[in-house]
């Protein structure tokens, strides 16, 4: 195991018997920290023959593709943004073709096959549309990995069902292979794979005993002697060390500064000056400052002392700040960029003048419907900021959310936020973080969290501020498989506040099903709904009291049965 991602290349391409060369490919090698937050990419496409322009399509693509790809957010996971990317580039090819003389003809348009490999921490991720192909060396064998997007209409003629930029839709494969030490891929077009066999790619690898780029031209060089009549290229990778788990650079830096001592009031600590201490828990301490270099008013949080030996609480509190830096909202907490260099380890963010929504919501016991709306509406936009870069609060509680004076609400702590982008590289685990109260079911059965789970708990906060209760008690947590979540019963709000509408009830039920699939498919259908009474659930009637107040429901009932019983013995003893 190494700290980082190396791998060898080699690379050949001719246009073979053709006057032109209609194949294009390209790598691209970065060094941190893009090599451990983006990956290695190798790309090829692959020119049809019918075309004449098709070369500058398979160029943009591979052009476009590896200079996108590393401007789309570390935030993302790889799937994301090599999707993206490969959208707009498929928009960008298609549109060509419909503003040029082949407009009505796909086939001599701009259009392109394309296979790519993108090597991250431990995974190889392919995305393939057409007929190039992407083969790996495996227990003395090729495996081919990609899948020819080729109708056959007959043994001698067949055409391309699938390429960039032949249709405005894309549809692309994707797939991921855990990466070992010794891993050899092979991207080739079908001027090499057609021309030259299985045996004789592993024995030209074997023979050129490690020189990449000699073994990839030889590979080419059999194909030509052997007939093949269209272009041809061959691009080799081998992996010679994989990650044994890896940070963001931010996190390396900064692992290594020793901790804070402890701090108190009027103490001057790396230009600040401590004024109090605003809050103190298991996992951090957190300081009221003043920067003594601008004057401003901060908030500087510390480790707490019992964690600072372990590794996994001191990464999830670094990653805080890296993810404060990304997200861009008036309703996620900001980071204070450092303006010096740091000697201990600490964070640094605005001070929010205000209070939390826990202290809100009891000096407001009784809010009123749109107050709680208001409140729901600017939780819900925070939260989007994050789910726009893949990522997932998943901690969602009264005392992380702040109200300021203005009245603007602000998500705060960062410490059990989900990053797709780095979930690849294996430094995140499926340990529950938040707090068991607001934590969506799918969490207690180990099922891959989704933006749903974020609006099961805002949902929770929701019917916590109308009702002062919580729609399943405590029964969540303890439900740890999926038969005991099928057994759990969503109370009524209307059951502690009979004043609500009963669509309001119906928008808050359907947002907290125990199936995430069950919820709304975006939480701004969820604070629509919220706002504008839903038809469907306007028509509905009110549920029955065994709905709303089991509780009650047989309270009643006994009472009946009790007098039913008295009313028999009177009549019965006279």
């Amino acid at each position: 195991m190494t700290d980082s991602l190396t791998v060898r290349l080699g690379q050949y391409t001719h246009r073979g018997r053709k006057a032109l060369n209609q194949d294009f490919h390209g790598a691209y090698l970065p060094k941190e920290p893009h090599r451990t937050t983006k990956g290695i990419v190798v790309a090829l496409a692959d020119g049809i023959s019918s075309s004449d322009v098709s070369q500058i399509a398979s160029e943009s693509a591979i052009s476009s593709f590896l200079a996108d790809y590393y401007c789309t957010s570390e935030t993302w996971s790889v799937k994301q943004a090599a999707q993206r990317v490969l959208m707009a580039t498929n928009s960008w090819l298609y549109a060509q073709t419909r503003q040029s003389q082949y407009r009505y003809d796909m086939d001599r348009g701009y259009v392109c096959t394309f296979s790519a490999l993108i090597l991250k921490s431990t995974t190889a991720h392919v995305f393939h549309i057409g007929d190039t192909r992407i083969y790996r060396v495996s227990g003395g064998r090729l495996e081919q990995l990609t899948e020819d997007h080729r109708l056959w209409v007959s043994k001698e003629v067949s055409y391309l069902s699938r390429a960039l930029g032949i249709n405005h839709h894309l549809e692309m494969d994707y797939q991921t292979l855990a990466l070992e030490k010794g891993d050899t891929f092979l991207l080739a077009s079908d001027g090499v794979y057609e021309f030259v066999s299985e045996q004789a790619v592993l024995n030209t690898l074997t023979e050129c005993d490690g020189d990449l780029d000699e073994a990839a031209k030889r590979i080419g060089e059999q194909a030509y002697e052997n007939g093949s009549d269209d272009n041809i290229t061959a691009q080799l990778v081998r992996v010679d060390g994989v990650p044994g788990g890896d940070q963001s650079e931010m996190v390396r830096d900064l692992k290594h500064l020793p901790f804070p001592p402890s701090l108190s009031a009027r103490m001057t600590f790396e230009g600040f000056l401590i004024l109090r201490q605003l809050h103190a828990s298991s996992r951090s301490h957190v300081y009221l400052v003043k920067d003594l270099e601008t004057e401003q008013s901060l908030v500087l949080k510390t480790l707490a002392t019992d964690l600072q030996q372990d590794d996994a609480h001191q990464e999830r509190f670094l990653m805080e700040e890296w993810i404060a830096r990304r997200i861009d909202s008036p309703h996620v907490l900001k980071p204070c960029l450092p303006n010096r260099a740091r000697q201990h380890l600490y964070t640094v963010t605005e001070y929010i003048e205000g209070q939390t929504l826990q202290q809100w919501s009891r000096d407001n016991p009784s809010p009123s419907l749109p107050q709680v709306r208001d409140l729901v509406a600017q939780i819900a936009k925070g939260l989007r900021a994050f789910h726009r870069l893949e990522m997932l609060h998943q901690d969602l509680r009264p005392a992380n959310v702040m109200i300021d004076d203005s009245g603007t609400v602000k998500i705060i702590d960062f410490g059990s936020t989900r990053v797709a982008g780095l979930a690849e590289l294996k430094t995140q685990t499926n340990e529950i973080l938040g707090t068991a109260a607001y934590t969506a079911p799918e969490y207690f059965v180990g099922e891959p969290p989704t933006p749903r789970a974020d609006q099961f708990s805002l949902a929770v906060l929701a019917y916590q501020l109308l009702t002062g209760e919580l729609p399943y008690g405590t029964q969540v947590a303890k439900a740890r498989t999926r038969a005991d979540q099928h057994k759990l019963r969503y109370q009524s709000a209307l059951t502690h506040n009979p004043a609500l509408p009963l669509w309001v009830d119906e928008t808050l039920k359907r947002a907290l099903s125990v199936d995430p699939f069950k919820r709304y498919d975006a939480l701004s259908e969820f604070v629509y709904d919220l706002e504008h009474p839903n038809p469907r659930y306007v028509q509905k009637t009110q549920p029955p009291l065994l709905e709303r107040d089991p509780v009650l429901f047989w309270k009643g009932i006994s009472l009946i049965l009790a007098l039913v019983s008295l009313s028999l013995a009177v009549e019965l003893f006279g």
